[in-house]
């Protein structure tokens, strides 16, 4: 932070042109301290969400990305991390962004998965349907737990969320032999440890 007293934080992001007006929002960092900028946001964004004062705001924290742009968070958050609170955020809005843009995919990979992965299916807690609003929802539901003081089981249930994701796609991909889906499913396997590694690093007061 620089010298003098910090800009006014209000309660709730509105909309943001570009990063700077999100970074004014959260009182100002040094343009040259990216990792300050990446930690001083999400902290921003954490506690002005579990602030609000009625369902539309909250409403407004889980549509933040809508609202500022993902690319916006992208930029402020992507080089965090993944293991840190900047970098776990984004996972989740990523995570919403994919469930809401390729939802049919999604729910096609949680059916693939799901029967092989009982435990981590109920964890995530997916509706019975397991269609294309059911997967939506259990999205906005994680994001609603950040903004309701439940973040580490936020991020097991998206942990849980992304593994049977992960054992959908390899299942997929023993029956048709894509070897892309194995280097996915690599990937969705990745996030979730580094969101359960973020959710215990929380509970012991280290994640930043």
């Amino acid at each position: 932070m620089t010298g003098g007293p910090p800009s006014p934080r209000p309660r709730k992001p509105g909309r943001y042109a570009d990063v700077t007006g999100f970074i004014d929002a959260a009182g100002g960092i040094p343009p040259d301290s990216t990792a300050e900028v990446a930690a001083a946001t999400a902290s921003f964004v954490v506690r002005s969400g579990r602030e609000r004062t009625s369902s539309s705001e909250e409403a407004r924290f889980v549509r933040l990305a809508e609202h500022v742009g993902l690319d916006t968070l992208a930029e402020l958050w992507r080089d965090a991390d993944p293991v840190s609170l900047p970098g776990a955020l984004l996972c989740l809005y990523l995570l919403r962004q994919w469930c809401y843009g390729s939802s049919d995919e999604v729910s096609r990979l949680w059916r693939a998965g799901a029967p092989y992965a009982p435990a981590d299916a109920v964890v995530a807690g997916v509706a019975d349907t397991a269609d294309a609003d059911a997967l939506r929802n259990v999205s906005d539901a994680v994001l609603r737990g950040v903004y309701r003081g439940d973040l580490d089981v936020a991020l097991e249930r998206a942990a849980a969320l992304f593994r049977v994701l992960a054992t959908g796609r390899e299942e997929i991909a023993d029956a048709r032999g894509v070897d892309d889906s194995l280097t996915l499913a690599a990937r969705n396997r990745r996030a979730a440890a580094d969101l359960t590694a973020a959710a215990r690093s929380w509970r012991q007061g280290t994640l930043h």
